[in-house]
């Protein structure tokens, strides 16, 4: 079969098709496994944003398995220490997501994202209403720190604005001269109840994740399949030449 190959110079684009076939495939392969891997964290997001909230000690306990977990905390929120966190709304365009220190009966703070301000209401004065002074409640899904991207604006924390969650550099800015003990988490706080106002609005985390691995795997399988007829065709036509 070999020698039939390489006598027709069919050898050698057998060879490269298959290693091109197994590459597609193997790819086609990876993105079904991150497939179930997305669908389980979909799945698990769900269960943990509808569950019942778990206290913030609770959640502190659980070492870095805190990613959506709704947790309740109660304290006072220190409005004049809050961090003004570049967003996007889709229909408000542009603002800002609003988080503040949140003071725990045992002066220890977490971070609270209390949600969207469109960018006319970024100026406290404008919402003073909606900055309570007393003991609050809030519930919530606690969210982790987060890595930049090489496209990321770095945070600047000298004109309060920020662009990701930097716990360390939100506590030295937020916080200052303070020993108090910080959550390594943020508590995104959920739409209802709304603060008087209306403004910050809450609700503001994604809970759908984008899931394309099936159209992706399809589509390396395709190429795979395609690369296998292109080869098929070019086969069939130089066995049917005479030999020179």
């Amino acid at each position: 079969m070999l020698s039939a190959l390489r006598a027709r110079g069919l050898l050698w684009p057998a060879v490269m098709t298959l290693i091109g076939v197994v590459f597609l495939a193997a790819l086609g392969n990876w993105q079904m496994r991150r497939l179930a891997w997305k669908e389980g964290l979909i799945a698990a997001i769900a269960e943990r944003a509808h569950a019942a909230p778990t206290s913030l000690a609770d959640a502190e306990q659980r070492g870095g398995d805190v990613e959506y977990l709704r947790v309740k905390a109660t304290g006072k929120l220190l409005n004049d220490r809050e961090l003004d966190f570049y967003a996007f709304d889709e229909q408000a365009g542009v603002g800002w997501h609003i988080v503040t220190p949140l003071q725990l009966a045992d002066g220890s703070i977490v971070f609270v994202n209390r949600g969207f301000v469109p960018d006319e209401l970024k100026d406290p004065a404008k919402r003073q209403e909606g900055r309570p002074a007393g003991e609050v409640e809030i519930v919530g899904l606690a969210r982790k720190p987060e890595t930049p991207g090489a496209f990321t604006p770095a945070n600047d924390a000298g004109k309060n604005v920020w662009y990701w969650r930097d716990i360390p550099a939100m506590a030295a800015a937020a916080v200052p001269g303070d020993k108090a003990r910080v959550a390594p988490f943020v508590i995104d706080a959920e739409l209802e109840p709304r603060p008087s106002g209306g403004w910050p609005r809450g609700g503001v985390t994604r809970l759908e994740l984008p899931n394309r691995h099936l159209e992706y795997a399809l589509t390396w399988y395709g190429l795979a399949a395609a690369l296998l007829g292109v080869f098929a065709a070019f086969a069939v036509t130089r066995w049917r030449q005479p030999r020179g």
